[in-house]
């Protein structure tokens, strides 16, 4: 029986992936072999001896101490692209609330007062405040075009935009998924010179913290609009509140409000909506349940982000998980412990991510827990366990 510990309010038809007669699963499992969460911080938790994998229910994990964890051997699942058409359509339509200045008006109309003749002769004298402009011709700056910025793309270029994109980690499934009108910036500072809007979809990391400071909003056009909806850190909230004051900027929106953005009536600030759609989180729990169930059951990772993905097909009678450092000589230790036990080697794959290591492997006889403290015991092993 697998016990998993859940975190936040994570969807019925994710759990209902994990079997019952296979999987304990809720939020008062003690000693787990995995957890799911959503948003709750991991930082200060204790990583017990039975943990093997975390599952983030969505895509970022800045909530996760994954270096922790991948030093003692435990596998960091993440869900990415599950949340993408989510986050997409909210892109899509905080642009439109930008050039149409929707927020604005919708506060002016709120506050007409009068008789309703009073307000009609107001809002039609009012409304010339607010005239905006249109997407078709505009040009979409793209930051990151993972599952998200790659769907992003490819509506506003439907939309008859003009798009620039930055990655310079792009992986060839995404560009297979890219609209091939999209154009490829070679740096971020090319794009924003070009951009009448930007948005970001990266991780926040050292590289991507105030990726857009004051200096790059100053070689920006004027006027232009700049979306967050990835992390907050990733703009210098500081140089876009002073770019819109000085009328460098026409809007900002974001989903991590403060009490200094919020008073601006050029920003829109939402509660953090990206991902929140019914839709979004059942697949992000989906995708977790299935990812953790395939790890435990059969050793196989996927959507990894401290560990290397591995998917290896069922043989022999014995099959072993063995996470490791990634240090010369590991193989032929573990190669050897086996042949030195009197067992043969089914296959074995192994790959590496970092200073991280991975080796799955089907023993041809059935083997015991004495084997497994065997492996343990190797210099540089984290974690060994019979699958």
């Amino acid at each position: 029986m697998y016990k998993i510990k859940t975190y936040n309010n994570i969807s019925d038809k994710g759990l209902s992936r994990l079997p019952s007669d296979k999987y304990a699963v809720g939020p008062d499992i003690e000693n787990p072999d995995a957890i799911i969460l959503r948003s709750q911080k991991l930082h200060d938790m204790e990583i017990n001896d039975e943990l093997k994998a975390v599952g983030r229910a969505g895509a970022g994990t800045n909530n996760v101490p994954v270096e922790k964890l991948g030093k003692a051997g435990v596998v960091v699942f993440n869900a990415p692209g599950a949340n993408a058409n989510a986050v997409k359509e909210l892109v899509i339509a905080s642009m439109l609330l930008a050039c149409r200045n929707i927020c604005q008006a919708w506060q002016y109309a709120a506050n007409v007062e009068g008789t309703d003749e009073e307000q009609n002769k107001a809002v039609e004298a009012g409304k010339k405040k607010y005239v905006g402009y249109e997407l078709p011709g505009r040009t979409l700056g793209v930051v990151g075009l993972g599952a998200i910025g790659v769907q992003v793309a490819n509506a506003a270029v439907a939309l008859g935009m003009r798009v620039v994109g930055f990655d310079p980690t792009i992986t060839v499934k995404s560009a297979w998924k890219m609209s091939s009108e999209v154009e490829e910036m070679e740096n971020a500072d090319e794009l924003f010179k070009e951009a009448d809007f930007v948005t970001f979809h990266v991780p926040l990391i050292d590289a991507t913290r105030n990726l857009l400071n004051a200096e790059r909003i100053a070689s920006m056009k004027d006027g232009a609009v700049i979306l967050n909806f990835a992390r907050q850190g990733i703009v210098d909230d500081d140089a876009v509140l002073a770019a819109l004051d000085a009328g460098k900027l026409h809007a900002y929106v974001c989903d991590f409000p403060s009490q200094k953005l919020k008073n601006n009536d050029r920003v829109i600030t939402l509660p953090h909506l990206g991902a929140s759609t019914v839709e979004a989180e059942e697949n992000c729990a989906i995708m977790i349940a299935d990812q953790l169930k395939d790890f435990l059951e059969n050793g196989n990772i996927r959507n990894s982000v401290n560990y290397p993905n591995i998917k290896l097909p069922r043989g022999g009678k014995s099959r072993v998980a063995i996470t490791h450092d990634n240090i010369p000589d590991m193989i032929a230790r573990i190669s050897s412990a086996v042949g030195d036990s009197g067992y043969n080697i089914h296959h074995l794959r192994n790959e590496s991510r970092g200073d991280l290591a991975y080796t799955l492997m089907d023993i041809e006889c059935e083997i015991g827990e004495d084997m497994i403290e065997k492996f343990a015991a190797i210099e540089g092993v984290l974690k060994a366990r019979l699958v």
